[in-house]
């Protein structure tokens, strides 16, 4: 019973930085959405790199718990936190840039949310 009720009390925890990893990657996205770039590390300039450091790192800090959890859990690792890092570093010079990139990011997620609720 106890282990039951420790599994349990980590799988809430999990859905609470989950859930505080989407937001804080939302907020992120807006920003970048916006117009600045960097989020995504596409044009890995040192001086945009050094200023999202912190979200960054505090997304990567936070996906890292995550991953800890799920795989005491016995779950696979967080898909979105998957998903953002293979997003990010050098691309071609066809992509679209991080803006675009960004808002299309927003609009899945959102799309995402509405079908999670139905």
């Amino acid at each position: 019973m106890a282990k039951a009720d420790r599994l349990d009390r980590l799988d809430a925890r999990r859905s609470e930085l989950e859930a505080e990893y989407t937001a804080a990657l939302i907020d992120a996205l807006k920003v970048a959405a916006s117009g600045k770039s960097g989020l995504f590390d596409h044009n890995g300039d040192r001086r945009t790199r050094s200023a999202l450091a912190p979200t960054i790192d505090h997304l990567q800090e936070l996906g890292q718990t995550i991953d800890k959890a799920r795989e005491l859990l016995a779950m696979p690792p967080f898909e979105l936190q998957q998903q953002f890092i293979a997003s990010r570093g050098p691309v071609g010079p066809q992509a679209v840039g991080e803006p675009k990139q960004a808002r299309a990011w927003l609009d899945r997620l959102a799309f995402a949310a509405e079908n999670k609720d139905s």
